[in-house]
């Protein structure tokens, strides 16, 4: 397994931790010793299959858990010690929203207004009608929560947290249970947020999620940091696939495997495998060499789902 990228002591950092860890009674560590910097104004992907200490990170950054051991900051400042100060600049949706559903989308949102200490109460209709605005619930903002969709419904709760600004938006499971639709309209409103300076810290178990909407990721894996970068950086540590396209399939695949190719598998006209290091170049010249016809060569794009397997030998939901 690949050694995490060491998180980088840095001002412009919005999360930054420093040996977070987190182990409960009974011994269960979900934490582990965790070094992560979320840099300004990211779409920062956090990602690990379920289980893998996502959401206990997010309680503990947020001031929700206590630490074990190591340190948090958020904002630039020290958490749990500054909930106070730093919770206000911030917008949560963790685990779903929790509504009214007898009240209506408007009135969940005057009643999540009305609980903030901070709020003017004389501005807070045009407040609740920006926000409704905001996420595209205008038209519905009249109907009784218990029958907005599920895509609805979480948009909801991303309004009650855009009520006042912030600085930074927590998304923890953002999709979870929504159809294809709902999941187009959170990915598309997320990039919105980015687009207005808001720094997104979307945790999820679905790579492709990630890959779509994210400039930057961390991955999970059993409470550990296996690694953290830009996206473009996490998929450029796994190398390709080869794969080459040819009538002689059988000359093939003996060539590249004397050649040092690993994994081949034939199917049909087409062989892939996994290079060994260095030029590709090099066992394209050896198939020609050896007679072998060659009508398609190349390296497929490495994807996250390949990135996440070469880091930990395993896989999970790619889409749900």
């Amino acid at each position: 397994m690949s050694e995490p990228t060491a998180a980088r002591d840095d001002d412009s950092a919005v999360i930054s931790t420093r040996g977070l860890t987190k182990r409960y009674r009974g011994g269960q560590l979900a934490v582990d010793a965790l070094d992560l910097t979320v840099p300004r104004g990211s779409v920062f992907g956090f990602l690990g299959p379920n289980g893998s200490g996502k959401t206990t990170t997010i309680r503990m950054l947020l001031g929700l858990i206590e630490p074990t051991g190591g340190t948090a900051h958020v904002l630039g400042a020290p958490m749990p010690g500054s909930v106070r100060q730093v919770l206000p600049r911030i917008g949560a949706l963790i685990e779903g929203p929790a509504l009214y559903g007898f009240l209506s989308g408007r009135d969940n949102l005057l009643r999540y207004d009305a609980a903030d200490p901070t709020a003017d109460p004389g501005t807070r209709g045009a407040r609740v009608g920006r926000a409704l605005e905001r996420v595209g619930l205008s038209a519905a903002a009249g109907r009784k929560a218990r029958t907005y969709s599920l895509g609805m419904k979480q948009r909801l709760g991303l309004a009650a947290a855009l009520l006042q600004p912030r600085e930074l938006l927590v998304l923890d499971e953002p999709t979870n249970g929504l159809d294809p639709q709902g999941m187009r309209e959170i990915r598309s409103l997320v990039r919105e947020l980015s687009g207005d300076g808001i720094t997104v810290f979307l945790s999820s178990h679905l790579l492709d999620e990630i890959e779509q909407v994210c400039t930057h990721a961390a991955v999970m894996h059993r409470g550990r940091l296996v690694t953290q970068g830009t996206v473009a950086e996490l998929s450029a540590g796994a190398r390709g696939r080869l794969t080459v396209t040819t009538p002689d399939p059988g000359d093939a695949a003996r060539v590249l495997k004397e050649h040092g190719v690993t994994d081949l598998v034939t199917d049909g006209e087409e062989v892939t495998g996994d290079p060994p290091p260095g030029d590709p170049a090099a066992l394209n010249a050896a198939l020609v060499r050896s007679g072998v016809r060659v009508r398609a060569f190349g390296l497929r794009r490495v994807s996250l789902e390949d990135a996440f397997v070469s880091l930990t030998g395993e896989g999970f939901d790619v889409a749900g």
